[in-house]
């Protein structure tokens, strides 16, 4: 009896503990379970969340491809970087160049044409638009350029007709180098080079002011001699060049119109600086040189400082006055270089 009962009892305890371990192991299952949808869900999580961060990272590339920029008429939406450039202004096509970038199109030169003599080697290839003030809208509309870089000076009655061909932007004026630089930078999404471009030249005209010393206090002048009159450059391209420079100017030829316009010899003495930039073109057969000739050779003329001390310098009309860009900026360096006797 003692025997079946104690028989009894230990089936029974082992019946207990199998129990209990179906019960552990079942536990245990539940749990390798449950981390197995766990680690599904984490996986999920992280794929979607890569998702999500791919699909953020493609709208913001989307959104950087298309820039919104303002400009003389307005604003104007450029996408991505244009390929094709069509330039309406010289100091656009000048900084299309000191940009990398050659323009499939451009308006031809005011003298020399089609193309100024300093960039002509640039400009192979290029698609001769016409007169600046009034470009061939129809061979500009042939080429199907990504972008127009032209300006209001000169332009703003065509802003909608060129604005229907291709995306447009305008500068203010023509003449302001670093502004027509920075549009077409903007627009050709070229601001990188623009920056290189503008530290290089900081750092020509750092070395400039360093070697020329006391010599910048000389007061330079820029003359101009047209078939009718002859004109003092207060402002304009080269002007700003010089200021950049610090060169000093007479105080009297200075100022905010453009200059002023001599049509009698007796206002000659208006002239007078220790330097002339004489800026005339001389490719011109419309009496201008005739005009240079008969003033320089009046007594007037030879009481000039300037003249005296034998510093008046023909420069070249097409980087002095024309170019209004960048490349035409460095070139005028050059030629102060040599003037000054620097190199």
């Amino acid at each position: 009896m003692f025997r079946n009962l104690r028989f009894t009892r230990r089936r029974s305890s082992g019946m207990v503990m199998l129990s209990a371990l179906l019960v552990v192991l079942t536990a245990l299952a539940g749990c390798g379970q449950a981390g197995g949808e766990g680690s599904t869900s984490s996986t999920q999580q992280q794929q979607n969340a890569s998702a999500s961060s791919s699909e953020k990272t493609s709208l913001t590339a989307t959104d950087e491809a298309k820039r919104t920029i303002k400009h003389a008429m307005g604003e104007t939406v450029v996408e991505g970087t244009p390929q094709k450039v069509v330039t309406l202004f010289q100091g656009a096509t000048d900084s299309a160049l000191a940009l990398g970038v050659k323009p499939a199109g451009a308006v031809e030169a005011w003298i020399e044409q089609p193309w100024y003599h300093y960039i002509r080697e640039q400009m192979d290839g290029v698609e001769n638009l016409g007169s600046e003030n009034q470009p061939n809208l129809e061979k500009i509309a042939a080429l199907k350029p990504d972008v127009i870089v032209a300006s209001k000076t000169r332009h703003e009655e065509i802003y909608t007709q060129l604005s229907g061909i291709a995306p447009t932007v305008m500068t203010e004026e023509v003449h302001i180098w670093k502004d027509s630089l920075a549009l077409t930078a903007e627009a050709l999404n070229k601001q990188e080079v623009e920056a290189a471009f503008l530290e290089r030249w900081e750092n020509e005209v750092t070395d400039f002011k360093e070697n020329m010393g006391d010599k910048l206090n000389l007061e330079a002048g820029i003359v101009d001699f047209r078939a009718d009159h002859a004109r003092i450059v207060h402002t304009g391209f080269s002007a700003l060049v010089l200021d950049e420079l610090g060169i000093a100017r007479p105080t009297e030829q200075k100022g905010e119109d453009w200059g002023v316009k001599l049509v009698s010899k007796e206002n000659i003495p208006q002239m007078d600086a220790d330097i002339l930039f004489d800026q005339t073109s001389t490719s011109r057969g419309d009496g201008r040189l005739d005009l240079r000739k008969e003033w320089t050779g009046h007594p007037l003329w030879s009481n000039l400082r300037a003249v005296q001390n034998n510093r008046v310098y023909e420069v070249d009309t097409a980087v002095w006055n024309n170019g209004s860009g960048p490349l035409a900026a460095e070139e005028m360096l050059k030629d102060l270089k040599e003037f000054y006797d620097l190199d």
